[in-house]
């Protein structure tokens, strides 16, 4: 078994042994083939046997525990889900790059994210097998990777996130069966969370009649800082809904020739459709409309591309998003120590010559 991964890591930014950042500049598709699709892992990548695996139902949300195997959810009722996926501290060096202040943790720049076709079996689908109780709150969902801090990797999502249709405990990624590095033989897709939730390499889902608290909602993935007053058991206030992002499709930073030129970039907001994305060569002074390649529905990112008459120097391309519920990437947001959910229009820096 390799060491960390099972693909091939050279087309990648490598961010140590646990993360794999793909580079925007690659893509030239809607759908992010899975071998360019980035890595976020909390162990090494497991490699498990279906045949030895199986997924346990319980809680006190629930009626009975139940037990599947691959078999079993192979026949379950199928959904397909395009989705796409992004890291919780995706854009994490921005912090120190655009508001001159650093966080911890692994320095992505824009490439924690991508998108696919998921498909398996609604969640909902699976908690029904088990009854769900009237009193039922929050569903624990937990990894096979022990080697993780929680011998387990976990995260909680609201009862209602799980009652969700779109929400899916998925078995194909793009049409074939998960890798290994995204969770084979079962992951959760929670779409719109951040990418913690939609934990790989599932093997037990915990129904609880109570809000549930683990390392991952209170110390890790959590915003601290003055602005993020503590929530319940939390150090701060847990990262649950990613927020509307606009990257470009370009090298950081970007060498361009002169002269007339179409760029590319992919725009994504977990609360509604894009609407809209404009681009600025004047730090933000002015804007002017890119055009949508394929608008798609909520949770699906949009390509969106402008069209460029590129004078000689040095300067930047600022892009911004608008959503169909009226979300705009901020003017400014408040720092938070661990660098979650950055969202800035990035000011891209381009050499032309």
């Amino acid at each position: 078994m390799p060491d960390n991964w099972f693909k091939d890591p050279s087309p990648f930014i490598v961010h140590g042994n646990r993360s794999l950042e793909t580079r925007l500049s690659r893509l030239d598709s809607l759908m992010t083939p899975n071998e360019l699709f980035f890595v976020r892992n909390n162990s090494r990548t497991l490699e498990l046997d279906p045949a030895d695996w199986s997924l346990v139902v319980g809680g006190d949300g629930v009626e009975s525990e139940v037990r599947l195997s691959y078999a079993d959810l192979q026949a379950m009722p199928r959904r397909s889900v395009s989705c796409y996926l992004e890291c919780g501290g995706n854009q994490r060096a921005m912090f120190e790059i655009v508001m001159g202040r650093a966080a911890t943790g692994t320095q992505w720049m824009t490439g924690g994210v991508g998108m696919a076709e998921w498909s398996g079996v609604p969640l909902l689908e699976v908690l029904d097998r088990a009854g769900i109780r009237e009193a039922a709150v929050d569903v624990l969902l937990v990894g096979r990777d022990v080697e993780s801090a929680e011998r387990g990797f976990r995260k909680a999502i609201s009862i209602d996130k799980a009652m969700d249709p779109d929400s899916i405990l998925a078995l194909e990624m793009n049409g074939v069966p998960l890798p290994p590095d995204h969770g084979y033989p079962l992951r959760a897709i929670v779409p719109g969370y951040v990418g913690s939730a939609n934990i790989k390499w599932l093997g037990e889902i915990r129904v609880s009649n109570d809000k549930v608290w683990t390392r991952n909602n209170t110390t890790s993935y959590v915003l601290i800082g003055p602005d993020y007053p503590p929530e319940g058991e939390s150090e701060g206030v847990p990262a649950v809904w990613q927020t509307i992002k606009s990257p470009l499709a370009l090298d950081w930073p970007a060498t361009l020739p002169v002269g007339p030129q179409t760029l590319r970039g992919y725009a994504s907001s977990p609360h509604a459709p894009i609407s809209r994305v404009e681009w600025s060569v004047d730090d933000g002074a002015t804007w002017q409309e890119a055009g949508l390649l394929e608008p798609g529905p909520r949770y699906t990112w949009v390509r969106y591309e402008l069209d460029w008459d590129a004078p000689a120097g040095v300067g930047t391309i600022m892009t911004r998003a608008t959503d169909a519920a009226g979300n705009t990437q901020p003017d400014e947001i408040p720092f938070n120590e661990k660098g979650y959910l950055f969202n800035l229009p990035l000011p891209h820096p381009v050499r032309v010559s």
